[in-house]
């Protein structure tokens, strides 16, 4: 007798313990980790085989039997037809597969197939979060990490795909034998009693590669669910970046409304003191004291709207809306960028951003995905109203009135479809509509993408002006709001002009916080346009503050 890896002559060994390494030598065990504490890896795997046959007994032993298959692998190959030899040398080699998996539930719960080995890991991911420290004040990237970790829709993204991984594994499964374990005991009267103990093993050998664009359909579809997850964390991180900003501009705003409350204080002072030394008209006085219950107004709404993006802020991050969140402070420098440092933002001509952004972006990669699936989809339908060939094989034996008998056959058997009431003529006609429909939505997206990079190219140059506008225009109005404060000062000035400079101020400062706003969240969404958002690509430019 000779016998090889993976392979068997046409006599059996006898040997079980040669059944225990052609077993270990072949069996695909890819668990984590086994009732036995053993971590599964491609080093260990044949050790872990052989360890779960080490109860099963030698030629001529007594050693221990696994319940679970003694009534099977304790045969005596001897004493059957040769011919029969192989046959139950096949159906017992089965039995031993059965309970091998039927040992290892870890592996029948993890993941035995590695579907989940391919997935990213990540803030998105299923992973415990820490605790946000607030004992400190957070910067963006800060906010952008707690916003993933504890926001329930990454969480949702994150099953859903580990769902779809989970499909495919399924997919693959009709690669693998089906086989079923069946025992049966009656008690008849006077005293008769009958039991029947059978195991069937059935084996799609072929079918016109109807499993294989099934297995592509479910992978493109993971590759869909992945990409789907990708495009809502992108949309959760430009959530944190603008309710990051619009707090930081908040805070500034509110500062600027105490600035120019104290300043239309002072004016108000001075006008007095000139109303009671005779050299101001109670116009001016009454004049002063409008303006500064305005900017009193103003301070009022601006620490109002303090709090309420505060409290959008802490509910990103998972938190009670009381919770105050402290930020970092926003760059103090005011330098405009330079009409050279705005090119180089834009050195890329629009029609290579788009085709960038349509190579990037996670929703047209996951549409595009999406249409292969409902291709091999297509694919599928087709193969399916075409034959199958499987392999079957059955051991039986049954035990009635103290007589034992035995049988074991295998076969190929033939399934030709001849007629199922037109029901694959509509299945093929529906897949190939659900393809015009998928190419058709991959289609739509892009088109969105191209005017989503144009709009957020739009915007961020838009933005970038504005920005250096309004530095301009604040160092003008801080010029004359002292030039006009200074004239009332020494008599050669009216209160109008100073309170008119002032409102002109306080309208510049407002501007201005606005246009760092706009000019940081335009950033972000041309990033996001592009299908590269990341928090490095939002570091703050010095130059550029």
């Amino acid at each position: 007798m000779s016998h090889r890896k993976n392979s068997f002559s046409t006599t059996p060994p006898h040997d079980l313990f040669t059944i225990k390494r052609f077993l270990a030598r072949s069996l695909p065990l890819q668990c984590h980790s086994n009732g036995h504490g053993v971590e599964t890896t491609p080093d260990n795997e044949t050790r872990h085989a052989r360890s779960l046959f080490s109860t099963f007994p030698r030629k001529g032993g007594k050693g221990k039997v696994n319940r679970y298959a003694s009534f099977t692998l304790k045969r005596d190959y001897s004493i059957m037809p040769a011919r029969n030899q192989t046959l139950a040398f096949l159906v017992h080699i089965t039995a031993a597969n059965l309970v091998v998996l039927a040992l290892s539930s870890n592996c029948m719960a993890s993941d035995p197939f590695s579907t989940e080995s391919g997935l990213r890991h990540g803030t998105a991911r299923n992973e415990p979060c820490a605790e946000p420290r607030l004992d400190h004040a957070l910067d963006l990237a800060s906010v952008v990490n707690l916003t993933l970790c504890n926001n329930p829709q990454t969480r949702e993204v994150w099953a859903n795909t580990r769902a779809q991984a989970a499909q495919v594994g399924v997919t693959q499964a009709g690669y693998l034998p089906s086989i079923s374990a069946s025992a049966t005991g009656t008690q008849n009267s006077p005293g008769n009693s009958q039991r029947n103990l059978g195991l069937n093993l059935s084996y799609l050998l072929y079918d016109f590669g109807a499993r294989a664009a099934n297995l592509e359909s479910a992978r493109q579809l993971l590759t869909s669910v992945s990409a789907t997850e990708d495009s809502t964390v992108q949309t959760l991180f430009l959530t944190a970046v603008q309710n990051f900003y619009q707090t930081q501009a908040a805070i500034l705003a509110l500062e600027a409304a105490v600035v120019s409350e104290r300043a239309a204080q002072e004016s108000l002072a001075i006008a007095y003191a000139r109303y009671q030394a005779g050299s101001a008209t109670p116009a001016d006085k009454l004049a002063a004291q409008t303006a500064y219950s305005q900017t009193t107004l103003n301070r009022i709404t601006a620490s109002g709207a303090v709090k309420i993006a505060q409290g959008n802020l802490a509910n990103m991050l998972g938190l009670d809306a009381s919770i105050h969140v402290t930020l970092t402070e926003p760059p103090a420098s005011r330098a405009a960028p330079s009409d050279g440092e705005n090119m180089k933002l834009f050195e890329q001509s629009i029609t290579e951003l788009i085709e960038e952004a349509r190579r990037n972006r996670p929703d047209l990669l996951a549409a595009e995905a999406t249409l292969k699936s409902a291709l091999a989809l297509a694919d599928a339908a087709r193969a399916a109203a075409k034959p199958t060939v499987s392999l079957t094989a059955a051991d039986n034996q049954s035990n009635s009135a103290g007589l034992t008998s035995h049988a074991s056959s295998m076969g190929l058997s033939l399934s030709v479809p001849l007629f199922t009431g037109y029901a694959p003529t509509y299945r093929i006609r529906a897949a190939e509509a659900q393809i015009e429909t998928r190419r058709a939505q991959m289609e739509r997206i892009r088109l969105q993408v191209a005017l989503d990079v144009w709009t957020a190219y739009q915007n961020l140059i838009t933005a970038t002006q504005n920005k250096r506008s309004t530095a301009d225009l604040l160092d003008s109005a801080e010029q004359s709001e002292r030039m006009a404060l200074g004239r009332y000062k020494a008599g050669a000035g009216i209160m109008l002009d100073v309170l008119n400079a002032q409102t002109t101020l306080a309208s510049a400062r407002q501007q201005r916080i606005q246009a760092n706003l706009n000019w940081n969240i335009s950033r972000a969404a041309f990033a996001q346009a592009m299908g590269n958002l990341t928090t490095n690509s939002l570091l703050p430019d010095k130059k550029a503050q």
